[in-house]
Formats: C-alpha cells, sequence, structure tokens
C-alpha cells in the first residue's frame, strides 16, 4: 500500500531547568491511505507526543513528516494552519463545550470555517444521525454518558471532512462494553468515509479490535512495526512480547520449567491440539492461559503451555506443533 502518511527520523526533545528529555528518538514508518494504524506503548512511551507531532502541534526537533507526499514540517504557518484542517482529532476526555448543547457543538467547527448557519446545522443533524445521537440534539453534555460525549467529539471532528482522524487514547475513559461500540463506530467510520485513522493507546485488545498495522514504542524509540496478525502471533522485540502476553501475566506465579506461547489461526483455532499432542505422546500438558479473538475478521487463538519436565518429549511436542503450522515460542524469559 503507497505511504499516505510518512513519518522520517523524526525526535522531539524537551527542554527544562532539569535538563533535557527525549520524548521520541528517531522514527520512521509509513501508513496507508484509508489505513486503521494503531501505535501502542504503556504509560512513558511517547505516543501522545508522537501523535502530537503527526499535526505538528507539537514541532519536530527533527524529521520530516509528509502527508500526501507534501512535507508539514517545511510549510508556513498559513499554511499548516490550511493543512491541519485535514486532520481531526479526538482525545481520552472528549473537550466538548460545556455551554453549547450537542447540535452546537458540532456545528462549531463549521461557524469557525463560516458556513452559513442553515448548512451548518443540516450537516450537524446528518453527522449525529451517523453516531447514533440524533436524539440528543439539544441535550448539553453534563446529560450525556462518557460514551455519548465521545461520539458528540467523533461528530465535531468529521464536521471538517477531515482525510485523517488522530485517537489520543479516545477510549481510555469509557468502560469495556462502551470501548467496543466507539471502535465499532470508528471502523464504521472508516469504510464510510475513508477516512484515514491513527489510534494511540496502550491497550493490546484496542490495537486487535480496530486496526490492520501498528508501531510498537518503547521509551520513545519504535521498536517494530508490521501487521495487527504479525504482532500477535510472532512479537519479535522484548517490547513487543510484554505487550502481547500482558493480558496472562498472571502465569508468573505458576511453578513450570519450561513454557511456550502457541498462536493459531484459521481452521486450526477448532483443531483439538492438545487432545492429539497428549494422546501422540502419553504426556499431559498444563494450559496456563487460554484465549480467542476475531483482529480484522479472522479467527486468532492463542495459549500458553506448560510443557513435560522431560526435555525430549517437550522438544518433540514443539516440533509436532510447528509441523501443524502453528505459532511457537519460549516465553519463560520474558513473561510478566
Amino acid at each position: 500500500m503507497e505511504a499516505f502518511i510518512r513519518v522520517e527520523n523524526l525526535c522531539k526533545t524537551f527542554y527544562s531547568k532539569n535538563g533535557q528529555v527525549e520524548a521520541v528518538k528517531d522514527i520512521s514508518f509509513e501508513i496507508g491511505k484509508g489505513d486503521i494504524f494503531g501505535i501502542i506503548g504503556l504509560s512513558g512511551a511517547g505516543k501522545s507526543t508522537l501523535v502530537r507531532c503527526l499535526n505538528l502541534l507539537e514541532k519536530p526537533s527533527s524529521g520530516k513528516i509528509y502527508v500526501g507526499g507534501r512535507s508539514l514540517t517545511d510549510l508556513s504557518e498559513r499554511e499548516l494552519r490550511g493543512a491541519r484542517r485535514n486532520i481531526g482529532m479526538i482525545f481520552q476526555h472528549f473537550n466538548l463545550l460545556m455551554q453549547r448543547n450537542v447540535i452546537d457543538n458540532v456545528c462549531f467547527p463549521l461557524e469557525i470555517a463560516g458556513v452559513k448557519r442553515s448548512v451548518a446545522r443540516k450537516r450537524a443533524m446528518e453527522l449525529l444521525e451517523t453516531v447514533g445521537l440524533a436524539e440528543k440534539a439539544k441535550a448539553y453534555p453534563a446529560q450525556l454518558s462518557g460514551g455519548q460525549k465521545q461520539r458528540v467529539a467523533i461528530a465535531r471532528v468529521l464536521a471538517a471532512n477531515p482525510e485523517i482522524l488522530l485517537c489520543d487514547e479516545a477510549t481510555s475513559a469509557l468502560d469495556p462494553q462502551t470501548t467496543k461500540s466507539i471502535l465499532a463506530l470508528l471502523k464504521e467510520i472508516n469504510q464510510k468515509y475513508g477516512i484515514t485513522i491513527v489510534v494511540i493507546t496502550h491497550e493490546m485488545a484496542v490495537v486487535q479490535e480496530i486496526c490492520s498495522h501498528v508501531a510498537v514504542l518503547e521509551h520513545g524509540r519504535l521498536e517494530e512495526t508490521g501487521t495487527v496478525e504479525e504482532l500477535f502471533r510472532s512479537p519479535r522485540t522484548e517490547a513487543a512480547k510484554r505487550l502481547v502476553l500482558k493480558g496472562s501475566a498472571h502465569i508468573k506465579a505458576m511453578e513450570g520449567s519450561r513454557r511456550i506461547r502457541v498462536t493459531f489461526s484459521g481452521h486450526s483455532a477448532f483443531e483439538p491440539i492438545i487432545g492429539n499432542i497428549t494422546l501422540e505422546y502419553g504426556t499431559p500438558v498444563n494450559i496456563l492461559y487460554a484465549d480467542t479473538k476475531t483482529i480484522n475478521g479472522n479467527a486468532e487463538g492463542e495459549m500458553i503451555l506448560q510443557l513435560p519436565s522431560s526435555e525430549e518429549i517437550a522438544d518433540k511436542m514443539v516440533q509436532y506443533l510447528k509441523d501443524k503450522n502453528l505459532g511457537v515460542e519460549e516465553v519463560e524469559d520474558y513473561v510478566g
């Protein structure tokens, strides 16, 4: 896929009386047009700084950012203001105008752009229909749930017809069920309008739910990029492995010598692999953790297995799983 957003050797350093902090360190990656791209990392990884550099709310210390082949970092202030109109942003805490009702919140960017009031209100109602909140047009933000507030924020951003939508921890303040509904809405918007979406998050579940590609950050550095399936099945770096295995960190308290993570997809997700391997070698394995999920419409699963103490049998079991075209990797050194 041809790059729509291209980041080249991006660095951002903050200076204070206590010294300097390198928040983003020599990061390069590409995002395809119409993609839903995840940027994931734990607190302090540099995610929010990076996303604010993408629309130059933070000016990079060095490096380049291209959108549609145009270098944002080389634009004049006037040109940059124009370019930013194509880049919408939603935040964790919604940033609604509390003194305005829902439809007036959505109309706000249209007012700034000088759109006629009747045209703006018609457009706002269409967008409220899109986000499922037409009946709340006259309500005020204080009367809305967190999920409803985020839907209003999304409608407001869409009013400016952006080509890019940046989501900075947009679901972090929401409960799991509401998070799922907001992610479904973002996916629908991506498909309906072809908007390129960049999702900043610390939650692997968010990336797996909505993104097609992902970049892993740690301490300001880009650790790895790839498809979400690649990251889930076979994370290459220690940072990615920690994020993928975060949900199963409790297994570190269980005793056992050798543990492996097995990933599977498609038809293999429904085969009795554990039963077959137990029958094959006459020795049970201990399932420490198991989960299945849907990533980009495909069934994906993982298990953490504790293998028998016999190295010979354990090696044979590992080879058996690999022969079945399953992803297999040792996890003992980095779980938890």
